[in-house]
C-alpha cells in the first residue's frame, strides 16, 4: 500500500484511482484475487509503475553491500 500512497502523492494516481485501488487491494483475499482487478485501475498502477521506475529497481540486481552483508 505504501507504493501505492506515494503514487498519489506524486499526482500518478488520481484520489478516485488511489481509493478504488487501496480498497481492492484490502478487499482481496489472495494474489489471485488482486490481480482480478478491473483493467482500468491495472493501467493506472502500470503507468504510474513505469513513472516511478518500479520495474527497473526491481530488475537491478542488490548491491553487494545491501543488508550489512560486507563488512565496514
Amino acid at each position: 500500500m505504501k507504493t501505492i500512497d506515494e503514487m498519489l502523492h506524486l499526482d500518478l494516481l488520481t484520489s478516485e484511482q488511489h481509493f478504488q485501488i487501496s480498497r481492492w487491494i484490502a478487499a482481496a483475499e489472495s494474489p489471485e484475487a488482486i490481480l482480478r482487478m478491473p483493467a482500468p485501475l491495472w493501467q493506472a498502477v502500470e503507468r504510474a509503475s513505469q513513472a516511478m521506475g518500479v520495474n527497473e529497481d526491481l530488475l537491478r540486481p542488490p548491491a553487494l553491500d545491501a543488508g550489512g552483508m560486507v563488512p565496514g
